[in-house]
């Protein structure tokens, strides 16, 4: 049969123990002590009650009256046995200077010599000894009595080294007591903590703690999400290495409040917010986070778990979703305009009028081939070329009318590889689309593109994106709140609004160009985004020159 091999206790039951046995340990150490100092102090007060009673007997007269009688042993007997009694001394022995015994507790060993050493008191000298006698060991004293010089006897009391050790051992068990209940209170006070602590640690020892710190680290360093914690002062108490870059911080930040890691002021109110915050969209300077916040509370705030997502290119691919889903639905609309000039065709043929269905067919022909050409002549760029087209059906099915102006010229190949056309959809796109919204419903309902570069020389040259709207315009007091996100003048839809423009200005800052807002010529408002193309862009010469504007 197998004998079963205990586990390794838990951590808090590691620390009961040791905490027992040090506790045990320095009881039964101060308890050896204490008896050990105990019975030598006793050994001591022995001696010199045994010296003090031995003193005292000697330097009385009647003792001395007695010794001078024929017979002392029958006046000092019952004087001794008297005295060991109100003494609590165990023996009495009165001898003469020869150490002859005339008093002892034993009747039987009288008249018989003293057992121990009395040449120091026939000298006249009082000393303390430890001997065995006819009693066993014993603490004694011998004392000389002396008349006008002379030493006419001697006087030797004593207490048995057996009830010193009485008297220590008395002591030792109230010792070993009151060490008992410091025991027991040290353990029952060791236990209590400990049981906290097992509950904290959750019954588990010193290894399975350092194994759940090992794996706790390599999953906080290997998830790419942003995992940060907040203690209850929002403090960062936490932070992975996902969370520094997603946030743009690095150093040591531990420690340091959220207010000062230089965050958006809308991003750092969602992170000192107490009330939980679920796939909120926020933008720092070079990305698009959806955040989320779960406080962490036990009767009171403690500090909040907060992760971050990185969805900067989801939200670019959702911006080029949205401008084909636009172009698809421009695509269909036109077909099913198509499909009504065809059955008007189709009828002037059948009523016999072929010449008219003829030159009705080419004016449609001919008009649309005008839209494209006039669109790719001035932006040959195929991305943004196809955005325009795109754009201008929709503003075309909304009752807008853009108009690229004639100043707009950007050739296929014109841009670095450091700009791409996606940033360049985001930031056009999302323009067009704001000034769209603008422009609906105003008298006249006009949105004015240019695309152009513009400068040279070693400073290099821009790439202008100019957007113009007849609406309403931009109060010139919130000309920069329109570029945060949740700035919107239009009523909230489901998705949210006030997220396109500041996507605008995240984009234009990543490549370290400049975003305005401006009034437009007869009102509205006219957007601009500069965009650095580096020292090898083509001249402004290329770029054409301004114009009335042509409309598409």
């Amino acid at each position: 049969m197998r004998l079963p091999v205990p586990g390794p206790r838990s951590l808090a039951g590691q620390l009961f123990a040791m905490q027992a046995v040090l506790i045990a340990v320095v009881v039964a150490g101060y308890a050896l002590f204490t008896y050990v100092s105990d019975r030598q102090q006793a050994e001591e007060a022995a001696g010199r009650q045994a010296r003090s009673v031995a003193l005292a007997i000697a330097d009385s007269p009647s003792v001395l009256d007695a010794i001078r009688t024929p017979d002392p042993t029958a006046r000092l007997q019952p004087y001794a046995v008297r005295v060991m009694r109100d003494t609590d001394v165990d023996f009495v022995t009165i001898m003469d200077p020869d150490g002859i015994r005339w008093t002892h507790p034993d009747p039987g060993q009288i008249g018989r010599p003293f057992r121990g050493h009395i040449e120091r008191a026939q000298r006249g000298e009082t000393l303390t000894e430890t001997y065995t006698g006819t009693l066993g060991p014993s603490v004694r004293a011998v004392a000389p009595v002396d008349d006008n010089g002379r030493v006419a006897g001697l006087v030797s009391a004593g207490i048995k080294v057996e009830e010193i050790s009485k008297r220590a051992q008395e002591q030792l068990t109230a010792l070993l007591a009151v060490a008992a209940g410091a025991l027991l209170l040290g353990a029952v006070g060791t236990y209590v903590i400990n049981a906290r602590l097992r509950r904290h640690t959750h019954g588990m020892n010193a290894d399975e703690l350092s194994r759940m710190h090992d794996y706790h680290q390599a999953a906080l360093h290997a998830v790419r999400e942003g995992l940060l914690m907040l203690d209850g002062r929002h403090r960062v108490a936490l932070i992975n290495d996902g969370g520094r870059e997603l946030l743009g911080v690095s150093g040591e930040v531990v420690g340091a409040s959220v207010a000062d890691l230089g965050l958006p002021t809308q991003l750092t109110g969602a992170l000192l917010a107490s009330e939980p915050r679920v796939d909120e969209v926020h933008l720092t300077a070079e990305r698009v986070l959806v955040v989320n916040t779960s406080p962490v509370s036990g009767g009171e705030h403690r500090g909040t778990v907060v992760t971050l997502r990185d969805v900067t290119e989801l939200q670019s691919l959702t911006g080029e979703l949205d401008s084909e889903r636009g172009f698809t639905q421009a695509l269909r609309s036109q077909a099913h305009e198509a499909a009504n000039r065809l059955h008007t065709v189709v009828s002037l043929i059948e009523l016999g009028r072929a010449e008219e269905a003829v030159d009705f067919a080419t004016a449609e022909l001919e008009l649309a081939q005008a839209l494209t050409d006039q669109v790719v002549a001035a932006v040959s760029e195929p991305v943004l070329a196809a955005l325009l087209l795109g754009k201008t059906a929709q503003a075309n099915e909304r009752g807008v009318e853009l108009v690229v102006s004639q100043e707009s010229r950007l050739d296929d190949g014109l841009l670095p590889p450091s700009l791409p056309a996606r940033d360049l959809v985001t930031i056009l796109g999302n323009l067009v689309d704001n000034a769209v919204d603008a422009a609906q419903g105003a008298v006249p309902s006009r949105v004015t593109v240019a695309a152009y570069t513009e400068g040279s020389g070693s400073d290099g040259s821009e790439l202008v994106l100019r957007v113009s709207d007849t609406g309403a315009g931009v109060d010139p007091a919130h000309a920069d709140l329109v570029f945060q996100r949740g700035y919107s003048t239009k009523p909230a839809d489901e998705g949210g609004r006030g997220l396109g423009l500041a996507l605008v200005r995240q984009a234009v800052q990543r490549h370290d160009g400049t975003l305005t807002v401006t009034g437009a010529e007869g009102g509205g408002a006219r957007f601009e985004a500069r965009l650095p193309l580096g020292d090898g862009a083509p001249p402004a010469a290329a770029a054409g020159r301004p114009g009335a504007g042509s409309a598409v």
